[in-house]
């Protein structure tokens, strides 16, 4: 039986933490549902799994629908598109079979490329390999979830460049949906002999993106969040601290002004995954405390505050006790608060 392989290549960077990872996993959990449901795509779909942070791996190697079972998403830091690109073309070269005089190969794959935010790496050779190699031989359909992505990179790699533009849950809902009914799709077109690459009708919250109009010198940088990596001093355990942007009104002399900050999202603990899918070499970024609304407790061990700042420069939780010590460089102290603002190091995903 010729195999209609779908490839998911997921972004799980650090602002994917909390609910847009959970609303993955689910999405990803209700096709599996819906596809076993479908005759069409019982005798055709396989499906894979990729994620990529700072580093890529594979999550589902590529496996027919009966013997899949939906797997708990990790995080890592940063985004290398490159590294993803990489190791999914890596993957296709392994595991697609080839028509020969013999048997009939694996009809043409099918991607879905899901990212939130900017690669932090140099996605060049990346880009031109796909280009090169894969491009015609793979359907890539690259979707950006909300509105902090670098559409212009996903335009070098794709005609189908897709914007999901509500990201709550009921926008999620809709979108995977999407998803499930243009693997339907494919799967019946394989069925009848036709392409095999056809996407269903888009809803109301997914749009298309037209490549053309994508301002070449545009950069976006995602500052709808803004993520803290912290470690417990208990436990040793990573966890992260997410932040929302909020706009706060004033005016000053009659003039409406608008003041840009970030108020607590939630705290996440981690899992040694996140190491495996961080990129320890990249750049850092800050922002000053200023401009962070609220301080969690630690979610690893319960500590009443998450965020006590050492002198190397690295977050951990502290309690009641009266010295503390730095989880990362072992530095005993007392800690305190002051007045004013200073800059710690953020996330780069």
């Amino acid at each position: 039986m010729r195999r209609l392989p779908i490839y998911f290549l997921i972004d799980v960077s650090e602002s994917m933490v909390g609910d847009p990872i959970n609303q993955v996993q689910d999405g990803i959990s209700t096709i599996i549902q819906e596809l076993k449901s479908d005759p069409n795509s019982l005798e055709t779909v396989w499906i894979s799994i990729i994620v990529f942070a700072g580093q890529a791996k594979t999550l589902v190697p590529l496996q027919d629908i009966i013997s899949f079972y939906p797997p708990r998403f990790p995080i890592g830091s940063g985004t290398s598109l490159s590294k993803g690109l990489g190791h999914l073309m890596h993957d296709l070269r392994k595991n697609l079979v080839k028509t020969t005089a013999t048997q009939k190969g694996d009809w043409k794959p099918i991607v879905f490329l899901f990212t939130d935010g900017v690669p932090t790496d140099d996605t060049t050779k990346a880009i031109e390999e796909w280009n090169n190699n894969w491009r015609k031989t793979a359907n890539l359909v690259a979707v950006s979830i909300g509105d902090g992505t670098d559409n212009r990179i996903l335009g070098q790699l794709t005609d189908h460049v897709l914007q999901l533009e509500n990201t709550d849950a009921s926008g999620y809902r809709e979108f995977f949906k999407w998803v499930t009914d243009s693997i339907k799709t494919s799967s019946e077109s394989v069925e009848k002999n036709k392409a095999g690459f056809e996407l269903a009708n888009f809803t109301d919250d997914l749009s298309t993106i037209d490549i053309e109009k994508i301002d070449p010198y545009a950069h976006p940088v995602d500052d709808n969040f803004v993520v803290l990596s912290g470690l417990c001093q208990n436990t040793k355990k990573p966890y992260l601290m997410k932040y929302k942007k909020i706009i706060r009104q004033s005016s000053f002399a009659g003039i409406e002004l608008g003041t840009k900050s970030y108020r607590l999202n939630g705290a996440f603990q981690l899992d040694d995954s996140y190491i495996e899918l961080s990129d320890q070499s990249s750049r850092q970024y800050t922002v000053n405390t200023e401009e962070l609304i609220g301080a969690p407790t630690c979610p690893c061990c319960g500590n009443q505050y998450a965020f006590a700042v050492c002198k190397c420069g690295q977050i951990h939780c502290i309690g009641d006790e009266e010295i503390s010590t730095c989880p990362s460089c072992g530095n005993k102290g007392r800690y305190g608060s002051g007045g004013g603002g200073f800059d710690v190091n953020r996330t780069q995903g």
